[in-house]
């Protein structure tokens, strides 16, 4: 059987009110999709050839721009933030930006610029990596960056420009999201999301990696601490 190709992707976990009664905005991917049907999760998906094109406001900063160049596919760290910002935009209808006037290099960044927006990614914070198992439909190297929810501009419980690929937008509380319908993966992350004690890069990366013939976990940035 001939497998898919490993495709680089980006998604975005958003935490609300933390510390304290902490939520994280979550939707629940439709019955017929291809991919992880009917699961509950963060926004997220494929990086697009237009993300690498894209100016951002403020840059990615390290440590996590230099962890996300380990064991690397050549997907730029600054791409890949991009493409999580984008993400977020369209499936949920929240931005992350700065305002300003800006180009926008192709139509999925038209609406974002259309708001006087430039997208910003100086408050993500790369968090966890996988890569999907052989077998799937489909296959991400899907890099997860974590964003405090006060850095979001516009109302945070406003989803009307939100597109159709996730329904069930919501905040759920911290405390009940691992009851819902998820992936694997997903339990895994929302796992060490419990145990945060801040918002900022973790003292080192959690890193699934499956490949064709092997399943191994390594731990990224750890020689820099």
């Amino acid at each position: 059987m001939t497998q898919p190709p490993v495709r680089a992707a980006a998604t975005i976990i958003v935490l609300r009110d933390f510390p304290g009664d902490t939520q994280v905005l979550m939707g629940q991917r439709g019955a017929k999709a291809v991919f992880m049907p009917n699961k509950f999760v963060f926004p997220g998906g494929a990086v697009d050839p237009g993300d690498g094109d894209v100016e951002l406001a403020g840059a990615l900063q390290d440590p996590c721009a230099t962890r996300l160049t380990e064991r690397c596919d050549g997907t730029p760290p600054q791409t890949l933030a991009a493409a999580a910002i984008r993400e977020l935009w369209e499936e949920t209808g929240l931005a992350l930006g700065q305002n300003a006037v800006w180009s926008a290099p192709n139509d999925d960044w038209r609406g974002f610029a259309n708001r006087g927006l430039q997208p910003d990614a100086q408050n993500l914070h790369f968090f966890f990596r996988a890569i999907t198992p052989p077998g799937r439909p489909r296959r991400f190297d899907a890099r997860f960056f974590l964003l405090n929810a006060d850095h979001l501009i516009g109302d945070l419980d406003d989803f009307s420009a939100a597109s159709d690929e996730l329904s069930h937008l919501n905040w759920v509380p911290l405390s009940q999201a691992r009851a819902l319908n998820l992936p694997f993966i997903t339990e895994v992350v929302l796992g060490e999301i419990a145990g945060l004690t801040h918002i900022g890069p973790p003292a080192s990366i959690p890193f699934f990696e499956n490949t064709d013939t092997a399943s191994q976990f390594h731990r990224l940035g750890q020689s820099a601490d």
